[in-house]
């Protein structure tokens, strides 16, 4: 909501600047899509490892 109200009163400042950020907007988001896939693909491997890394401490705290 706080974004649309920001984008309302860009619109009336300044109406070019507010329909170029409307129609650059999905074209940004989807140029930036692969990054934040290959940020999840690599938080999914460091928590892997952390996993195996811990695995003995856990296992050796439970006994």
């Amino acid at each position: 909501m706080i974004t649309f109200l920001a984008w309302l009163i860009l619109l009336i400042l300044c109406w070019p600047l507010a329909l170029a950020a409307l129609i650059l907007y999905p074209i940004v988001w989807l140029l930036l899509l692969p990054f934040r896939i290959l940020g999840i693909a690599v938080d999914g491997v460091l928590r892997l490892l952390w996993a195996v890394v811990t695995l003995p401490a856990r296992a050796l705290s439970r006994l």
